[in-house]
């Protein structure tokens, strides 16, 4: 029998994010979860390593690698729209669950059990998730500093509201990032070099 979980995993990077908004950069879902299973790793390391927090950071990865999957089957719904009415996110929340279980149902009976917590949420660890959650902003928070950089004013709204998600999280790790790895974004690659 065939399983094509990986096949529609690789889908991904044709399914373009920021649908709404005119970009100076197109970004692919893709794209987007490695940015944010990157920043994940980054956050969890932070955490366990700055401020003494059981984490691992590798585990936070592998959720994030997954976080957007079901995307494949939903396309990338845009936050105005899906957080526009309750009613409006709670049915997209039961569209997610039901794509996590299509999705789930391509992975090769043997490795399931492997996969369910990435896919469907279920059995998985919520301080780990956060971590994600937090990740999942900051990839937003730096496209949009990487648009406004390059003259795309489109952004600035953008920008304001992941800036206020991010404080609303009061994640100390979240706040180390931002101080020392995020302002590089607003720089061009001669003025990194320079610094360099």
């Amino acid at each position: 029998m065939s399983h094509h979980f990986l096949a529609y995993l690789y889908r991904l990077r044709h399914i373009e994010r920021w649908s709404l908004m005119r970009n100076t950069t197109s970004e692919s879902v893709a794209e987007h979860s490695y940015h944010v299973a990157l920043l994940s790793h980054l956050l969890g390391t932070i955490a366990r390593d700055v401020f003494g927090r059981n984490i691992d950071p590798d585990k936070a990865a592998s959720y994030a690698l997954f976080h957007d999957a079901t995307e494949v089957f939903t396309g990338d719904i845009p936050t105005p729209v899906k957080h526009h009415n309750p009613r409006i996110l709670a049915n997209f929340r039961e569209i997610e669950a039901i794509a996590a279980d299509r999705l789930l149902s391509t992975v090769p009976g043997e490795l399931r059990e492997a996969y369910r917590p990435f896919l469907t949420g279920e059995s998985g660890d919520a301080e780990l998730r956060k971590y994600v959650k937090a990740a999942d902003l900051l990839d937003a928070y730096l496209k949009c500093l990487s648009e406004m950089s390059a003259g795309n004013r489109e952004f600035a709204t953008a920008r304001r509201q992941s800036e206020e998600k991010l404080r609303q999280l009061d994640m100390p790790e979240v706040e180390w990032l931002l101080t020392r790895l995020a302002p590089g974004f607003e720089k061009t690659i001669d003025e990194l070099s320079e610094e360099g």
